[in-house]
């Protein structure tokens, strides 16, 4: 596994978290089950307020708490093949109700979700401040929206749209808020709050993702790469890839060539695959690696 925290291995047992707007990617040795349950960032913060409600004054002050207490972005835990295991019956039940009505099993869902975080939650590493590099003051939670009864403000859809459909345009906030006619620091605040980004820090996101693809998909060099999606020097492309995936993009060009020669050189049926998952861009990612093999 390959994000923020670099390149880990990853073992049959292990739970990984992702934060909200974290790639991440995989590389695995034969065939695994991976099953992956997607929390939505509104109601985690939800949750942390009940959870420390003695120590939390308002819900309003929930997103800062678990901005400040929930910092690093991406966490291996190692629970071990036999917790995981008593996990299982709980994740395929999840599952299973996820394909089926999930309105109307709706508090035995919950009941499963409470089931699998009381064996995680005492395993997430917390911290007060900020202790290491990786740990992202610039990526917040998003504010509930269900506690302001108010959707998406159009101002965010609108910066969205435009920084998706140009990366490689060499955006600043000046131009941002311009579009919108709002201040920088209104602009800032508005997608935030949205899409637990910057603005800036959300467009580094899209480029890191295209440039990934153009590794994969074409002959390009890595500088070629990174000037096709807004970067104009190497090493500014190189260091924001690495930031984001925790591979510099000649690893992940060399990783990718091994994968390719590991799939040719395996018998038919059993290679296995390259792959690259991006969580969803409001919800927490929980994934769950279980020592189950898949035919």
């Amino acid at each position: 596994m390959f994000s923020e925290f670099g390149q880990k291995p990853v073992r049959p047992g292990d739970v990984i978290l992702l934060g909200p707007n974290v790639l991440c990617g995989s590389e695995p040795e034969g065939h695994i089950t991976v099953t992956t349950i997607y929390a939505d960032t509104d109601y985690v913060i939800d949750q942390a307020f009940w959870q420390y409600a003695g120590i939390v004054y308002d819900r309003l002050d929930a997103p800062v708490f678990v901005k400040e207490t929930f910092t690093e972005p991406a966490q291996i835990i190692r629970l071990g093949e036999q917790h995981a295991g008593l996990l299982m019956p709980w994740l395929d039940e999840l599952v299973g109700l996820s394909l089926d009505d999930a309105h109307a099993r709706f508090h035995r869902m919950q009941a499963l979700w409470f089931n699998v975080m009381d064996r995680i939650a005492p395993h997430i590493r917390v911290t007060d401040h900020r202790v290491s590099p990786s740990q992202r003051a610039r990526s917040l939670p998003v504010h509930p929206r269900v506690r302001r009864f108010a959707p998406t403000r159009a101002e965010a859809d609108m910066v969205r749209a435009a920084l998706s459909g140009a990366i490689a345009n060499p955006w600043t906030l000046d131009d941002l808020s311009e579009m919108v006619h709002l201040s920088t620091k209104q602009v800032a605040r508005v997608f935030t709050d949205a899409y637990g980004k910057t603005p800036l820090a959300y467009l580094t996101m899209l480029r890191v993702e295209e440039m990934a693809r153009l590794l994969r998909e074409t002959d390009l060099t890595i500088e070629q790469a990174g000037r096709k999606v807004g970067w104009q020097s190497r090493n500014r492309a190189s260091e924001a890839f690495r930031q984001a995936t925790g591979l510099t993009p000649s690893r992940y060009r060399i990783m990718l060539a091994t994968q390719y020669r590991r799939h040719h050189d395996q018998p038919r049926g059993i290679a296995g695959s390259t792959t690259a998952c991006v969580p969803g861009l409001s919800h927490s990612g929980v994934e769950t690696v279980q020592n189950r093999r898949s035919s």
